[in-house]
């Protein structure tokens, strides 16, 4: 099983997308772990949103479908 998800920063206010093979729960420890230096800053880290998927392809496909929209706005 492959995961896409958002985390949300309230001490940055911003958002990160990305995604995972592993359970959700160890992902978003290590980004709160300060294990991601990109999300290091923002922590701590909550899970707003998740989509599973049966291939890692769909997984990315979405996280990248969700990262150009948000450039729009």
């Amino acid at each position: 099983m492959f995961y896409t998800y958002i985390l949300y920063s309230s001490s940055t206010d911003r958002y990160y997308t990305g995604h995972t093979s592993t359970t959700l729960e160890k992902r978003v420890q290590r980004h709160n772990q300060g294990d991601n230096p990109s999300t290091k800053p923002g922590i701590p880290w909550s899970l707003k949103f998740y989509k599973s998927f049966d291939t890692k392809t769909e997984a990315i496909k979405f996280e990248n479908l969700i990262k150009r929209k948000k450039s729009r706005i």
